[in-house]
């Protein structure tokens, strides 16, 4: 005699995951009762407690239910299908309207058996409606990502969110708020609020408001990274321009020319944020760029910064040099102004006379002498840099070398016993020495004024959490330019893992320097007036570490990956 089937009082999808064996019953009674105590869908609680992967629900409900089973992802969907349904009923049901044909409304649920949202949404529109099955996460990920498009950015926002953005302000002692009925717009104010919060969240550099012929997007900067997080309506390019300049004190009516300017945003009684914006005509309007300045960049430490040992105790040793040039090359976002200010900060004690000409005056230094330089009014590097000289200086940096004029003094004034600190946009050390004979720096005041030069960029840290081996065979670890010695030793590579949102490959950046020191031997070849590749040939000779070499000791050590040492330094 066969078994009684047990008897399941579970209804629904509930029903159908303990038949199936997906999920235990007490387990379900539970999610149930959960679910109604606190108004939540039964299949988000079981996807959220990661009791039953949401690829088998769907599944099961698409068997169970004879409805179709859809992979969101994969659906482009029109923002005015989405405007058929308001907001609150979308987010009440968790469904999501993705097509129409003539008077059918196809709606993306996770759980077909939700009748009461099909009926509510059939009731609002006139349509009738039809259910179309997804996966649970992906059926969220996807209401989040539709509403944001549909609502220029703000429809995953509700009221709390907008009173928290409505109080953020400009901060006094920067720009001040303007009247223009062009911008006089709520919604654009708080959306250009929750991106720079957002921003500031997600641990951005920059930020990119682009607008094109038919579309306009959003994208941040993330461990040195360009990602797409917005895509706003056409419509408010203009007015999100306008409320960027408002906030950085700029002209709103000119659009016809770049403009440069600040905006120190106030979070709090005690925490501001600077960002600094740069604004550009484009065929389709205007271009802002924001770089958010990182004051804590400031106080960082020699050993925060990733140099070698034997790199930091050359970077010191001439850091502590009485007089001479200290340059710190690499393009731009490479972290030469964290290198710079935290050799200032080093330096910075009451016994020296600091003073710095920068463009813009990115981090308050305490204690330093900083000035604007400012093309507009006439302060310009030369000038800034005549000046120090009547001031008695003992440490001057520059912002950036960037003519002959600036140069000349620079050197000068390196010769003459000052300790000159600045920047140049170039590839290497052995690159930089022969730019600024190029600039028309004599050969003999470049070999006699520079004491060092630390090349460097940033490349992304693997995430220590989320991090595979990966292997290489002793020929492909030559090709990439590891040593004898080193592979036998043994070198153990890793690359990122299954990434997620929650669990990223990598995670924040490392710096990866050449340190290269001016050597008698170094400061004979410049005088006979060697070339880039005869300086780059001394500089091995001598035992420096090229870009490139200490990029892969970061990538042998585990910091980062072989791909990632490649994206930066493979020209």
């Amino acid at each position: 005699m066969a078994a009684p089937t047990k008897k399941i009082n579970l209804s629904g999808l509930a029903r159908k995951l303990v038949l199936d064996g997906l999920l235990d019953e007490e387990k379900a009674q539970s999610i149930l009762e959960e679910s109604l105590k606190k108004k939540k869908p039964f299949i988000s609680l079981v996807v959220e407690n990661k009791l039953v992967p949401s690829s088998s629900i769907a599944l099961a409900a698409a068997q169970e239910f004879g409805a179709p089973l859809v992979d969101i992802d994969l659906l482009e969907i029109d923002p005015d299908i989405i405007k058929l349904v308001k907001e609150d009923l979308i987010k009440k049901h968790h469904a999501l309207p993705i097509f129409k044909r003539g008077k059918r409304l196809a709606v993306a649920v996770s759980d077909p058996t939700n009748i009461q949202a099909l009926d509510e949404i059939k009731f609002a529109t006139g349509l009738t409606t039809d259910a179309v099955i997804v996966e649970e996460d992906k059926l969220t990920k996807n209401i989040d990502k539709a509403l944001e498009a549909a609502d220029g950015g703000l429809g995953d926002m509700d009221d709390e969110d907008f009173d928290d953005l409505d109080d953020l302000e400009v901060a006094e002692d920067g720009p001040q708020e303007q009247d223009d009925g062009d911008i006089d717009d709520a919604p654009v104010v708080r959306f250009v609020n929750k991106v720079l919060l957002d921003a500031i969240k997600k641990g951005a550099s920059d930020l990119h408001f682009e607008p094109y012929e038919k579309t306009y997007r959003v994208r941040f900067r993330i461990d040195g990274v360009l990602m797409e997080v917005a895509k706003p309506p056409m419509s408010l390019s203009s007015k999100i321009a306008a409320r960027i300049k408002v906030m950085s004190r700029l002209d709103v009516s000119e659009r016809r020319v770049p403009q440069d300017g600040r905006i120190k945003l106030k979070l709090s009684k005690t925490k501001s944020i600077d960002f600094r914006v740069s604004t550009c005509p484009t065929l389709f309007g205007e271009k802002s760029c924001m770089r958010i300045l990182d004051s804590d960049a400031a106080a960082l430490q020699i050993d925060q910064l990733g140099y070698e040992d034997h790199q930091k105790e050359t970077f010191l040793s001439n850091l502590h040099k009485p007089y001479g040039m200290f340059l710190v090359t690499g393009p731009t976002g490479s972290g030469k102004t964290v290198s710079l200010y935290t050799g200032i900060n080093i330096l910075n004690t009451e016994d020296i006379n600091i003073s710095t000409a920068e463009d813009p005056v990115e981090i308050n230094l305490p204690g330093v002498n900083q000035v604007q330089v400012d093309e507009r009014t006439g302060m310009t590097f030369e000038k800034a840099l005549k000046a120090f000289l009547r001031q008695d200086p003992d440490i001057i940096l520059v912002g950036e070398v960037r003519d002959l004029g600036t140069a000349s003094i620079a050197v000068k004034a390196a010769q003459t016993g000052h300790m000159v600190m600045s920047t140049l946009h170039t590839n290497d050390g052995p690159q930089t020495l022969t730019r600024l004979q190029d600039m028309g720096i004599q050969a003999f005041a470049v070999a006699t004024s520079i004491n060092l030069i630390t090349a460097q960029r940033l490349l992304r840290r693997l995430n220590p959490n989320n991090r595979v081996p990966f292997e290489m065979p002793d020929d492909a670890l030559r090709d990439e330019g590891y040593s004898e010695d080193l592979i036998a030793k043994g070198i153990n590579l890793f690359e990122p893992g299954e990434i997620t949102d929650d669990n990223p490959g990598y995670k924040g950046r490392a710096g990866i320097y050449q340190v290269m020191p001016i050597s008698d031997d170094m400061k004979r070849l410049i005088i006979e007036g060697a070339n880039a590749v005869q300086l780059a040939d001394q500089s091995a000779a001598e035992g420096i570490w090229d870009i490139r070499k200490s990029g892969l000791m970061k990538a042998a050590s585990g910091v980062t990956s072989l791909s990632e040492v490649n994206r930066v330094t493979v020209e």
